[in-house]
């Protein structure tokens, strides 16, 4: 039995990251699949595919199977049904399917395996369990490397959940690798053109009470659905947006009260009925509103348009910070997550082997320093900091946000020799002890200069061992 865990441990170090999508039923989890890969790829309607846990992976073609019956499997159609893709798993229910496996020529998918979960709050508990199987199993680890979780409000169960997360992705080291979103974000304002706003304000609550409680890492607003279609915005959408930029703002108004209103055919605007209702299932209200308001401010194209729907709706943010947290220590996190399962496999075991690995896995696991780097890039973003913004910046730069190559940290040219890097290091180690050293700082900044400190530390001793 120990045997066949610890060879798929070891497989696991050669996998792409492994990518866990999260939260309460309806949260939008395989929308933001679909933006995230920038194809429509995840089945968003409420079928018999989206109660089964899917793995997204990188391939030659487009292909899914469901695997059932403990290794049995057969190949399932890809349909398209209403301007939406769905699986269709014909006679078999989703109760008789173990998981479903998808291979995508996405370039996304290269070197990330997402992996797309029922929602925790289903009605029917068995569908619930599928992702706690996944996420939370008994006496094994998790089977994510990495999780984002999707929050449409802060509930107990999310924080419940969060917390079992936690003790499995993260073990002793806190909440590695967890990062929370609050999705469907352009309904948090309802629909209105200031949406975003108020979801960065309930994202930076939100974020403030789950590191509170040691939850999570950092929380992002995003709008879905908004930032698929913006993804895929086609030429014909940006010309029915140049259209209605032309009607008065207080026509617009009165036509957007509402999706029905907007799309009726007896409506005077000048898009056919037809459009107007792609037009809202594809961008909702509020994505209308901003995409004719950002025609009429300037964008000329529908490339300009894309990508300026795109930073609104606070995907480029999330892929940002997925890339600092998840991309860039990829190898860490793959690492962590297999000396998690090496000590809870090898656990209670009194022969020799076990006796020498145990230890030494527990010795790695303790080394902590950059996951500590992760946890205080999600506190930057919403704890203010008695630092100038140059300083504030640095400090930013020297944990790894922008990159962690000791020439990103150090803030530096790629091509500088290894003098001029280890001069630099040196400079920081001492420049950010002495302000964690400062007896006027407050205990955050204090702690999170002396992070920076040892970050310089760690770069110096690469440098080193690199001599």
């Amino acid at each position: 039995m120990i045997r066949p865990q610890v060879e798929e441990c070891a497989r696991r170090l050669d996998q792409p990251l492994r990518v866990a999508l999260a939260g309460s039923i309806k949260a939008g989890k395989s929308t933001l699949l679909n933006a995230l890969v920038g194809q429509d790829i995840a089945p968003t309607d409420a079928t018999e595919c989206t109660r089964v846990v899917t793995w997204y992976r990188s391939g030659p073609t487009p292909t899914v199977t469901a695997w059932y019956g403990g290794g049995r499997q057969f190949n399932v159609p890809v349909q398209r049904r209403e301007g939406g893709l769905t699986f269709d798993l014909g006679t078999v229910t989703s109760d008789q399917v173990d998981h479903l496996d998808v291979q995508w020529p996405a370039r996304a998918l290269a070197d990330t395996t997402v992996i797309d979960t029922p929602g925790t709050s289903s009605l029917s508990r068995d569908v619930s369990q599928r992702t706690l199987d996944l996420l939370t199993p008994d006496n094994a680890a998790s089977g994510a490397d990495a999780v984002v979780y999707l929050l449409r409000s802060l509930s107990a169960a999310d924080v419940s959940f969060l917390d079992r997360i936690g003790s499995h992705v993260g073990a002793d080291s806190g909440p590695l690798g967890v990062v929370g979103v609050v999705s469907r974000a352009d309904e948090v304002g309802a629909g209105r053109i200031d949406a975003m706003m108020s979801a960065k304000d309930m994202a930076a609550r939100f974020s403030t009470e789950l590191e509170r409680t040691g939850l999570c890492q950092a929380v992002v607003p995003v709008a879905g659905l908004l930032a698929f279609a913006a993804r895929t915005l086609r030429q014909s959408e940006f010309a029915a947006f140049e259209a209605l930029s032309h009607v008065s703002a207080d026509d617009m108004h009165l036509a957007l009260l509402s999706a029905d209103r907007f799309a009726r055919p007896d409506s005077p605007l000048p898009v056919d009925a037809r459009t107007r209702s792609e037009l809202t299932r594809r961008f909702g209200l509020f994505g209308i509103r901003l995409a004719v308001t950002l025609v009429k401010l300037g964008a000329r194209d529908s490339p300009t348009l894309a990508a300026e729907l795109v930073e609104r709706s606070g995907l480029d943010e999330l892929r940002q910070v997925i890339d600092v947290q998840f991309g860039q220590r990829a190898d860490q996190l793959k690492a962590h997550s297999a000396l998690v399962t090496l000590e809870r496999v090898l656990a209670g075991r009194n022969d020799r082997a076990a006796a020498s690995i145990v230890p030494a896995a527990q010795r790695l696991l303790a080394d902590v320093h950059s996951f500590a780097e992760l946890r205080l890039l999600g506190r930057l973003r919403t704890t203010a900091m008695v630092l100038p913004d140059d300083d504030l910046t640095e400090l930013q730069r020297l944990v790894g946000g922008y990159g962690i190559s000791p020439t990103r940290r150090l803030g530096i040219p790629d091509d500088s020799d290894a003098s001029t890097q280890q001069t630099a290091a040196v400079d920081a180690v001492r420049k950010w002890r002495a302000r964690a050293a400062h007896p006027l700082v407050d205990r955050f900044t204090a702690n999170a200069c002396g992070i920076g400190a040892r970050s310089a530390e760690g770069v110096l001793e690469r440098l080193r061992w690199r001599d």
